[in-house]
């Protein structure tokens, strides 16, 4: 294996499933080595149980692998999951109370008062949770959550701007398809259309920012969340991948446009510093033309690791919009959690 730390993936058929696959193929630090799914996938290999989604077929290494169940301490240490929610509570409890790191893409241990919802660049210090997690919930292993993948996009465009006093926003989020799973909206809700609601997403906006941007207090042993207030509606687009969003955001105190581009185009975090594997070089692209960013054009960045942010300008009701995008597979999904896991690596904690 050279070297490489093997890694297990709950839910390996899915389609964020499939970007774990397609993500750890050639990584330089991890491999996968085992795939687990649902009774109906398990023993059979990994090309006949998934139904493959993305370019090309299912990467060499990964497709002769045999599927197995969902069961605590047959596979690697350290498990990426991407269980649908109503699963993944009971799973990756199991799967941490058994010693194994679970690194989730799940939503359901996200607002845990004990589990990280970990942004590398923005909240590598809430990882301090792990051992209050552990003493919390009795648990050998872990859990670690990467966010909502329309929330990332916009904590990813106002972590920036967090020095100038976040106190509330307002957010319309314009989301891919693929956000939606295979086989996802059905073609006649969706092709010349737009569905403006999407199932517990606005809540998801509403409440993850102010946790990934708030404070790890050692003393009490949690997360103190940003007193900072998002209002969000969340609508299903005719794109494939990237979420794109309207931003509208009051600070605590006066800034200019200047103040605002230098801090999203100075932005930096940890994984940068390291020269994470997975890390883009530049997290936060500033889009100067008007009409920029786009879902098709944009939303692949950095091999989908970037954010960009454009269009701002003044805002009459509060201080100042813009328009943010991310793509929701990679850097709002899978890509995430494989970042995370190489942050928790950089950190020693694998």
């Amino acid at each position: 294996m050279n070297g490489k730390i093997e890694v297990g993936i709950l839910g390996a058929t899915g389609t964020v499933g499939q970007r774990f696959i397609q993500l750890l193929e050639d990584h330089p630090w991890f491999t996968a080595t085992w795939l687990a799914a649902s009774d109906r996938s398990a023993g059979k290999p990994y090309r006949e149980a998934t139904s493959w989604q993305l370019e090309g077929a299912p990467p060499a290494g990964a497709a002769d692998l045999k599927v197995e169940e969902c069961v605590p301490g047959r596979g690697p240490r350290v498990v990426f999951s991407s269980m649908a929610s109503s699963l993944a509570g009971d799973i990756e409890r199991e799967f941490a109370q058994a010693g194994h790191i679970v690194i989730s893409n799940s939503g359901h241990y996200r607002m845990d008062p004990y589990v990280p919802l970990l942004i590398p660049e923005i909240n590598p210090d809430h990882l301090g949770l792990l051992p209050i997690q552990r003493r919390e919930h009795g648990w050998e292993g872990a859990i670690v959550t990467n966010p909502n993948c329309a929330a990332i996009t916009v904590v990813m465009a106002l972590a920036p701007l967090k020095p100038f006093g976040l106190r509330k926003a307002v957010v319309t989020t314009f989301q891919a398809v693929s956000g939606a799973g295979y086989p996802g909206v059905p073609s006649l809700d969706i092709l010349g259309n737009v569905v403006p609601y999407i199932g517990g997403e606005e809540e998801k906006v509403e409440t993850e920012p102010a946790k990934i941007l708030g404070t790890l207090d050692g003393e009490i042993g949690t997360i103190v969340p940003l007193p900072f207030a998002v209002s969000a509606t969340c609508t299903r687009v005719p794109a494939i991948d990237g979420h794109l969003v309207t931003i509208s955001v009051e600070f605590g105190r006066k800034v200019s446009r200047e103040e605002i581009l230098e801090a999203l185009a100075g932005f930096r975090g940890v994984p940068q510093e390291r020269d994470l594997p997975s890390a883009p070089r530049r997290p936060v692209h500033v889009m100067e033309a008007p009409d920029r960013p786009q879902t098709r054009k944009d939303a692949g960045l950095e091999r989908g690791m970037a954010a960009s942010v454009g269009r701002l300008r003044p805002c009459i009701i509060l201080h100042w919009k813009l328009v943010a995008l991310s793509h929701n597979t990679l850097r709002g999904a899978a890509g995430a959690a494989v970042l995370n896991a190489e942050l928790m690596k950089s950190e020693g904690l694998l």
